[in-house]
């Protein structure tokens, strides 16, 4: 029998990516590293909702924290998480054509 631990990492990564504010993140921290301020004036977050969310994506190893002084900024653990993000948004916009022709 397979060992199936990848499959249960994988899956919990997933869950960590079932939220649109942490794709929304994923998707405005994919070309730079920003502060904590600068995520939550992009996002229109509660600064405890922000801080929620963060934690679970630097938890599942998706964004790395790094402080100076007193502030935090987050950037992603590696570029391949947002090209993951972009090309799951793909397979949905080709789905939502599909559906559209279905409908014509």
């Amino acid at each position: 029998m397979k060992d199936k631990t990848l499959y249960t990492l994988h899956s919990n990564i997933c869950k960590a990516l079932a939220n649109p504010i942490r794709i929304e993140i994923i998707d405005i921290l994919s070309n730079n590293e920003m502060s904590f301020g600068e995520i939550q004036e992009v996002t229109g977050v509660l600064k405890s909702n922000l801080s929620q969310h963060l934690t679970v994506l630097v938890s599942k190893g998706i964004l790395i924290q790094r402080k100076e002084g007193l502030n935090a900024y987050y950037k992603l653990s590696t570029k391949k998480v947002a090209k993951a993000c972009q090309i799951m948004r793909e397979v949905l916009i080709e789905n939502i054509k599909k559906h559209q022709n279905l409908i014509k």
